[in-house]
């Protein structure tokens, strides 16, 4: 039989400095211990793994130490340290609370605490899971607690502080442990990977980190599970394998997707998902993971959120400049709502193949939202009154009654038509001089703040074409001749196929081609150089709407217009 140990009790920490993630406990105890102000009882609390009863022992070994270090650290050749690393110490007494919570167990180790150290200065009592205990215990165990003999010392840990009664916690120096971040983690695994021989990727380390969820016992498990597979060499690909993680380049390909509102490649790849036998609010929170990573690494500031590997970080940073922060929030919100409703939906599939859908069409739908704007009101036929006058044309249900309009009504109405069609006019003029010095501003705005030129135009084509996962779509665009024609780069092909490959990325490369050189008129034709190209449409000049077509618009608004103009025997102007 092998003598194999498992990694967490072969590389658990014997020295305060070695404890991964804990600083603020060691520091505070290494400093205790300095001036000499140990407390009679402490409470270690904090989530399972990270290290609670692991610094309680070593607290234990230092404080029956004969040789200190100048560093508060046990010198691991004395006798007490010798006995204790090799579970021999009388002094050193364990309590497992989850099996041992009676009175009767509390009783027995209060008949232990009487007697003094038979080697050492101290006497420890680590009780482990103490808030098992039951309430009869605690209380048996409150005097002592409160008054113990001077070489007695208590170390409680547990992960429960809320089911510890108040008497308890008000006797003990209290030490919150924190969770163990992914970083601390995956130091830690690669010093053992070091010390073991073993060959491992960061992005398979940071991926144990991450499932092992803040305790680094559940890491090193899990380490020792791939390497016992695996053997010298742990790649990326055994661990999302061994541990049924979803693999991070389906998010990628469906966030790809999802920007190219390409619907069909979408289903697919959710369908492939759910073939590998993935749960679909699996996949939901994922993908939301995903999209939150996307958001952090918008701004420089927040990219230390992110905990991946070097090589992960720059891929999520390449597509963050390719997603819109309204993109990314709206998709982020549907993905929220999806996870929400999904245990009432019936047809759970459904559910999240329409989600996507919704993602898919954010930029529409934001688009159309601008372009709708608020709705406005059909102008009455006095345009400088907020109240028509009392003497105005009722609607057309009332039309019958023009005929009984006398001669001074009529009159009075032919001024008031004359003097709409006059601010017809002038609304029309205003309108086409705002819109015209709109775009003349934007035109220049765009002309000041703009870096193109065919050499940066270039430059950035070329450094898209770096990031496309696809090697025939890469050959696309490096082979394609660029031409630039004011705003607008013209990318000339040899086939159809290599067109094709183009027009696939034609919004994201366009996209990435205005945030980079801060041109939003910039525009990309891609044409094939042996095929004929079409004359183009020249589009008519805008011009303002005529006197007669604004006369036969207000006529079709109001039908009773046109026998005013009979009866008054009116001829309007071209």
């Amino acid at each position: 039989m092998s003598n194999f140990v498992v990694s967490a009790r072969k590389y658990r920490p014997k020295r305060f400095e070695d404890v991964v993630g804990q600083q603020h406990v060691a520091g505070t105890l290494k400093n205790a211990l300095a001036t000499d102000h140990v407390a009679h009882a402490f409470l270690f609390t904090g989530p399972r793994g990270v290290g609670k009863t692991t610094c309680a022992r070593i607290l234990a070994k230092v404080l029956n130490c004969e040789n200190r270090s100048v560093h508060n650290e046990a010198c691991n050749a004395c006798s007490s340290c010798v006995s204790f690393n090799e579970n021999a110490s009388f002094n050193i007494i364990e309590l497992d609370a989850a099996s041992n919570n009676s009175v009767d167990h509390i009783r027995a180790l209060i008949e232990q605490v009487r007697f003094q150290p038979q080697q050492g200065k101290y006497k420890v009592f680590i009780i482990d899971e103490v808030h098992m205990l039951s309430q009869q215990a605690f209380n048996a165990f409150l005097k002592t607690l409160e008054e113990p003999p001077p070489y007695a010392i208590f170390i409680l840990a547990t992960t429960e502080k809320h089911k510890i009664i108040p008497t308890i916690l008000s006797r003990c120096q209290i030490f919150d442990f924190r969770r163990i971040t992914p970083g601390d983690m995956v130091l830690h695994l690669k010093n053992i990977c070091d010390k073991e021989g073993i060959k491992a990727e960061d992005d398979a380390l940071h991926i144990i980190a991450q499932k092992a969820d803040g305790a680094l016992r559940d890491a090193l498990s899990i380490f020792d599970r791939i390497t016992s597979s695996s053997g010298k060499k742990i790649d990326y690909n055994d661990v999302i394998e061994h541990l049924n993680v979803l693999d991070y380049d389906y998010y990628f390909q469906i966030t790809d997707a999802l920007l190219a509102e390409d619907v069909p490649e979408i289903l697919k790849l959710f369908d492939q998902i759910l073939r590998k036998g993935f749960e679909p609010d699996v996949f939901v929170n994922g993908l939301a993971e995903h999209l939150r990573n996307i958001l952090v690494c918008k701004d420089e500031s927040t990219l230390a959120l992110l905990e991946t590997g070097d090589m992960l970080r720059e891929r999520y940073r390449r597509q963050a400049k390719l997603a819109a922060n309204s993109f990314v929030l709206t998709a982020l919100n549907l993905a929220n709502e999806c996870d929400i409703h999904f245990k009432m939906a019936r047809h759970k599939r459904l559910h999240v193949e329409i989600s996507l859908i919704k993602m898919a069409y954010i930029g529409r739908t934001m688009l159309a939202a601008q372009l709708t704007g608020p709705e406005k009101k059909t102008p009455d036929l006095n345009l400088g009154t907020e109240n028509p006058p009392p003497n105005a044309i009722p609607g057309p249900q009332k039309a019958s009654n023009a005929q009984e309009l006398n001669k001074d009504q009529l009159a009075t109405l032919a001024g008031e038509l004359h003097a709409g069609l006059k601010k017809a006019d002038k609304i029309a003029l205003s309108l086409a001089s705002f819109e015209a010095a709109v775009e003349v501003e934007e035109q220049e705005k765009a002309r000041r703040e703009s870096k193109l030129n065919f050499q940066t135009a270039t430059s950035e084509w070329l450094a898209y074409a770096q990031v496309v996962e696809s090697k025939m779509v890469r050959m696309a665009f490096q082979n394609a001749r660029l031409e630039l024609h004011d705003k607008l780069l013209k990318a000339y092909v040899k086939t159809s196929i290599d067109r094709n490959h183009i027009q696939g990325e034609l919004m994201r490369v366009m996209e990435s081609l205005r945030n980079r050189l801060h041109d939003p008129l910039i525009k990309i034709q891609v044409l094939q150089e042996d095929a004929p190209q079409d004359d183009p449409i020249p589009m008519a000049p805008r011009r303002p709407a005529t006197t007669r077509e604004k006369l036969e618009m207000m006529i079709e608004q109001n039908p009773v217009v046109q026998n005013l103009i009979a009866r008054l025997e009116l001829k309007p102007e071209d």
